[in-house]
C-alpha cells in the first residue's frame, strides 16, 4: 500500500507540532500507530497558532464501502479537538461532542481536521472543528465541551 503524501497536503506556512511530546502515551488509540493500516495523523500548528491535523483514513476505518466509517471520523475529531485545547494550554478532558456527519469520507485520503477555540470560561473550554478535504468538502463538523483537570 502506497503511503499518504502528507507533505503534499500540509501547507507550507503551518509549522510541525510534536503531539505525543505535549500528552504522552495516553495519545494512541487513533495516534499511536503512525505505520498502521487504520489511521496515520501528522499535527500542526497553523500561522494563527491553531493546530491542524491531517488525517489518513486507512482500510482498517472502512464502514460504508471505500468510506470511513463514521466512528473513525467521530475518534479523529475527539481526538483533534481535545488535543487542540491540551495545544492552547488547557489540561481537560471531553465532556461532550456533537458532530454533525455532512458527507462520506474516502478511505486512503488525507483529510484535514481544522480547529478553533471558542471560548474558556471557568473550567470550561469549547473547540470547534471541521473535517474537510482542505478545499470546499466538508465531511463532518463538531462542537466539543471540554472540562478542565483539577490538578
Amino acid at each position: 500500500m502506497k503511503d499518504p503524501d502528507f507533505e503534499k497536503v500540509a501547507e507550507s506556512r503551518w509549522v510541525p507540532f510534536d503531539a505525543p511530546s505535549l500528552i504522552g502515551k495516553s495519545l494512541r488509540f487513533v495516534s499511536g500507530d503512525p505505520e498502521g493500516e487504520r489511521f496515520r495523523m501528522r499535527y500542526f500548528r497553523d500561522e494563527n497558532q491553531a493546530l491542524v491535523a491531517l488525517a489518513w483514513f486507512g482500510p482498517e476505518t472502512e464502514g460504508p464501502p471505500g468510506h470511513a466509517h463514521g466512528g473513525a471520523m467521530a475518534a479523529v475529531l475527539d481526538e483533534v479537538l481535545g488535543l487542540a485545547a491540551w495545544a492552547a494550554g488547557h489540561p481537560i478532558v471531553v465532556g461532550n461532542i456533537n458532530i454533525h456527519f455532512r458527507r462520506l469520507l474516502p478511505l486512503q485520503m488525507v483529510a484535514r481536521v481544522e480547529t478553533q477555540i471558542v471560548s474558556a470560561k471557568g473550567r470550561k473550554v469549547l473547540v470547534r472543528g471541521r473535517l474537510t478535504d482542505g478545499g470546499e468538502a466538508v465531511y463532518a463538523e463538531a462542537d466539543c465541551l471540554c472540562v478542565t483537570i483539577l490538578r
